[in-house]
């Protein structure tokens, strides 16, 4: 083919326009980076560039419900190295030495490895105010200072299974350190710089700091000074008995919160690792499961009296024993309780009236209750590691289960849920689920996020409710919980005492003891409930009503005098036990007398009771305790002694 000069200029042509075209699109794209779409691509830039030193937030505190830190992080800088940035690694070595002491060859050391990141260790951890002042100052190229924090528990062990601990990275492993990791934990900051291919910083670009965000405080509904109540009674108790186990709850009934929840063994929660995993992953509280015994009578009372199957004053004959199915079912007393009431069957917690009791229920209508109040699934309490407990099959409920789940046997059950059914019939039949956390608090900006109760359903009518205060109430006052009576306070509760099944069969030496009270019992402010498993007395019967109403009692008696809650002169009065129960005398009023008239007046009185006296002066202007306060004998009065008679007449002091 023969080329032409115009088929020549032409291709030239379309070349020429080819390349310039080419050019102009180089061109465009130089402008586009350059210019039009330069931040984007200096981000995506710095991206591969930047290098991060991570700084920690710092956790959130967990408070009690009054404020007061029951965990918080305390912080101290930490040295970071970046090598490579170090352009003289002995001099900077040097500077630090003479700052943070310790091994110079050992700084020197870690100043020289070609990581990236390093510590200097130990030496270089936890510093001092003074010394991270020092080190800031200095500027040392590839020396950098970030904040480490360490899990702080004031109070030791109290609580330790509800609180939890952390891990080596500050994550939440347990408790409600691991329940609400999210929103304890914050979010991390972190030192940027733009470093080379080699991790070298390169001159003249700026660093970045990314402030970390602290985490959320969490307050949780618990009252430090009813758990240190708690932990007392739980101590007491160990020292005492020696038992395997021991869990106690203190709850609020009419909102569902949790105001203590202690549990033996215990730990420190800052040393976990040296601890049995049984013990730090496991909150007996709401994790253990066991038949209640004599406690989840009370279940079957409510229901009985919601259902009219009994009037408490009619008769009940007990000959020590009930058959059914042809087996006799015994009483706790030998030869029975002969003839008494449905009141004095609660009393004496008699295991033929409840049989009795089941029996005029029937299983459809006994199991619904159970369910009702909560039994055989989980309460929903915000902390891992609930259980849920155990009912019978409706299937498999015949007769004998029908009898044995009556009186609280045969059927497995958690402390939190005796705890929150008892709670329903404190606060007028009405079943809360439990609360551990009141609110989430913003350290940053204050924002608080409360946390409302919540009212599951109502299981019971009020009328019931009371006549089930009235009965337990009667329990403490003239019946076998009469160990947890307090003058004034108005306890009303049930006891417990069960025996363990080992291979099958029941253990006639292993026993869980329990208590179960509320108080006042005409507007209950409190339930409490403790559980003892394999107590070992010496020289003492192994009951509930021995072992464990009186830590309930005492429980109770203090934190309602810690809450402001005064004492009653109304209530049931106590059925006096001649030779157990001590003898009680009424403190007459003396201020405003001389000393000598008030020294006559207790003379006169008959009461056997000390006097110690403070001040000085011929007349009595307070004493202590106040007058119509009963005391047992031979306890001590203080009197207040002045220069003039009291004109207003009044008492002073608390018992």
């Amino acid at each position: 083919m023969r080329i032409t000069q115009s088929k020549v200029r032409r291709r030239i042509y379309f070349a020429l326009i080819g390349l310039l075209a080419a050019i102009g699109m180089l061109l465009g794209r130089v402008f586009h980076i350059t210019i039009a779409a330069n931040e984007f691509y200096r981000t995506r830039g710095n991206a591969v560039l930047v290098r991060d030193l991570p700084i920690s937030a710092v956790r959130g505190e967990i408070l009690d419900r009054n404020g007061t830190p029951l965990v918080y992080t305390a912080t101290a800088a930490k040295i970071i190295v970046v090598p490579r940035q170090i352009k003289n690694p002995k001099e900077t070595a040097l500077r630090l030495h003479a700052i943070l002491g310790g091994s110079l060859l050992s700084i020197e050391k870690a100043l020289r490895l070609g990581q990236l990141t390093r510590y200097i260790k130990p030496a270089g951890m936890r510093l001092s105010e003074a010394k991270t002042r020092a080190i800031r100052a200095l500027r040392l190229p590839g020396i950098y200072l970030v904040e480490e924090g360490t899990r702080t528990y004031p109070f030791g062990s109290m609580a330790a299974q509800v609180l939890g601990f952390t891990g080596g990275d500050g994550q939440g492993l347990s408790g409600i350190e691991k329940q609400f990791n999210k929103q304890l934990e914050g979010r991390k900051g972190a030192l940027q710089f733009i470093a080379n291919a080699r991790g070298q910083e390169i001159p003249n670009t700026n660093d970045n700091y990314v402030p970390p965000v602290p985490g959320l405080d969490v307050e949780l509904t618990l009252d430090r000074q009813i758990q240190q109540f708690v932990d007392r009674e739980i101590e007491r108790v160990v020292a005492t008995y020696s038992p395997d186990h021991v869990t106690m709850i203190v709850e609020d009934p009419k909102t569902g919160q949790i105001l203590a929840m202690g549990n033996y063994p215990s730990f420190l929660p800052s040393n976990w690792r040296h601890v049995p995993p049984d013990v730090y992953n496991r909150n007996l509280a709401i994790w253990q499961t066991f038949e209640p015994g004599s406690t989840f009578k009370i279940v079957t009372l409510a229901a009985a009296l919601q259902e009219k199957k009994v009037n408490l004053k009619e008769k009940f004959y007990d000959p020590g024993y009930y058959e059914v199915a042809g087996h006799k079912i015994r009483c706790w007393k030998a030869g029975g309780h002969g003839s008494q009431s449905y009141l004095n069957v609660v009393e004496n917690s008699c295991n033929p009236g409840f049989v009795q009791l089941g029996e005029r229920l029937g299983k459809q209508s006994l199991f619904s209750f159970i369910r009702a109040f909560g039994f055989g699934k989980k309460t929903g309490i915000a902390l891992p590691g609930e259980g849920k407990g155990i009912l019978f099959s409706p299937k498999r409920v015949g007769p004998l289960e029908l009898a044995t789940t009556a009186f609280g046997q045969g059927v497995s059950v958690t402390p939190i849920q005796q705890v929150m059914a008892v709670g329903a019939v404190a606060n007028g039949g009405v079943l809360m689920k439990p609360q551990i956390v009141k609110e989430f608090l913003n350290p940053t900006n204050g924002h608080v996020q409360m946390i409302n109760p919540v009212a599951v359903r109502r299981v019971i009518s009020t009328q019931t409710a009371s006549e089930v205060r009235n009965a337990l109430e009667s329990v403490v006052a003239q019946g076998t919980g009469a160990n947890a009576y307090h003058e004034g306070y108005r306890i009303a509760g049930k006891t417990g005492t069960a025996q363990v099944a080992v291979n099958g069969r029941y253990s006639g030496t292993h026993y869980i003891v329990s208590f179960i009270g509320m108080a006042p019992a005409n507007n209950p402010s409190l339930v409490a409930y403790v559980a003892i498993d394999y107590p070992r007395p010496k020289g003492s019967p192994v009951f509930g009503g021995v072992i464990a109403a009186p830590v309930v009692g005492r429980v109770l008696a203090d934190s309602l005098q810690a809450l402001g809650v005064k004492p009653q002169v109304t209530g049931i009065p106590k059925k006096y036990r001649y030779g157990i129960d001590p003898v009680l005398t009424v403190v007459p009023s003396l201020a405003g007398q001389t000393y000598q008239s008030a020294v006559q007046a207790i003379t006169q009185s008959g009461s056997i009771l000390r006097i110690s006296v403070t001040g000085s002066g011929p007349y009595v202007i307070g004493q202590a305790p106040a007058a119509g306060t009963r005391l047992e004998q031979g306890a001590t009065v203080r009197l207040m002694l002045g220069p003039g008679p009291q004109t207003s007449g009044k008492a002073t002091g608390g018992s």
